[in-house]
């Protein structure tokens, strides 16, 4: 089985012509699961990987067990006002409007190699936001992981502007 086949499709949600990628139907899955990580597992497991940065919250789901395989660290990432302690902030455009995402200031030393990890790309703002407080730590992105890309909304060209490469272990057509 493929991974697009643990994947449920939600038309019309949230939204008239938005596909909705579930993909509780892959956690909820063992195989489905199993599957996922032990795909990344293999993807990373020779590059040298300090920290697993996740994005808040789905990202945590695979980003978690992965860390633990490659005995990295994991690093949250959190919409404002989740983190207790010292946090970089930073802010990025929605559809209808801006939110803003935190990290640890402590999170992240100088010259760690960071893979960052959430469950889907689309437009990548996010990520790119994500990225940006990567950075603002001194942490260098190795790569951007994902279990699902929808290229038509070009996420990860948008990443890849950036100079962060991306993968993802399956892609849908549309939205």
């Amino acid at each position: 089985m493929s991974l697009t086949d643990y994947i449920r499709t939600i038309p019309d949600y949230p939204k008239k012509g938005v596909q909705f990628r579930d993909i509780t139907t892959l956690l909820h899955n063992p195989e489905g699961l199993k599957a996922a990580v032990n795909q990344l597992v293999e993807q990373y497991k020779d590059l040298k990987i300090d920290r697993i940065a996740v994005i808040e919250s789905r990202g945590f789901l695979l980003g978690a067990p992965l860390a633990y395989c490659l005995d990295a660290g994991l690093v949250l990432i959190r919409k404002k006002g989740k983190l207790p302690c010292e946090t970089l902030e930073e802010s990025y455009d929605l559809e209808y409007g801006t939110s803003t995402i935190e990290v640890h200031t402590d999170a992240i030393m100088p010259g760690d190699r960071i893979l960052l990890v959430d469950d889907l790309i689309a437009t990548g703002g996010t990520a790119e936001a994500a990225i940006k407080l990567i950075r603002k730590c001194g942490g260098e992105v190795v790569e951007c992981a994902f279990l699902v890309n929808l290229p038509e909304l070009k996420g990860d060209k948008l990443l890849e502007k950036l100079g962060c490469s991306t993968f993802a272990l399956c892609a849908f057509d549309g939205e």
